[in-house]
């Protein structure tokens, strides 16, 4: 069984991901807000926490105590949940350089504009985006094997997916 996190503090958002968890197997580790995200990050990454690592985290930007973003940089610093799929959601416009800017700062692999698809093809665009990373994840240590320690595989490019366009998803470079 897969373990997804999840950090929502719209409440009718979160009830419903919570659902969507439950009617797709998937056990969740929620949270409402960015301060309760980070101290069981900071507890997992000292060992303090025994759980299943979460292969991808579902962070809204705009949350009380720390951000979306803060909470990704925090993932990404952490030797322990480093390597999690993380997919950003937000009502709010971004620019393109909003855009870019939160999903470098988080190092997103997706942005997801609410609301959010349609439970299939929201599981889909998810299930898309953690295959992705993993892909990337493997060629990354494959290549670790036989390149030189300095030489790096770049990450996956992210996705953004708009509120009027949900069935396509964009790649960065598509944006530019």
């Amino acid at each position: 069984m897969s373990t997804w996190m999840v950090v929502e503090d719209e409440p009718d958002l979160y009830d419903t991901l919570i659902a969507l968890f439950e009617i797709w197997s998937i056990d969740g580790v929620a949270f409402t807000n960015g301060t309760d995200a980070i101290k069981w990050i900071d507890d997992v990454g000292k060992g303090g926490v025994d759980v299943t690592i979460p292969e991808l985290a579902i962070l809204d930007i705009r949350l009380p105590g720390a951000s979306g973003p803060e909470i990704g940089q925090r993932l990404r610093e952490n030797s322990v949940l480093k390597d999690i799929t993380i997919v950003l959601t937000t009502a709010y416009h971004l620019s393109p350089q909003e855009e870019k800017d939160v999903i470098a700062r988080a190092g997103a692999d997706a942005l997801l504009y609410k609301p959010l698809p349609s439970p299939s093809e929201f599981r889909a665009i998810l299930q898309k985006t953690i295959d992705r990373r993993a892909e990337s994840l493997a060629a990354s240590k494959s290549a670790e094997a036989t390149a030189p320690a300095e030489e790096e595989t770049p990450p996956p490019a992210p996705e953004t997916t708009g509120q009027e366009e949900h069935a396509e998803t964009k790649t960065e470079q598509e944006q530019e």
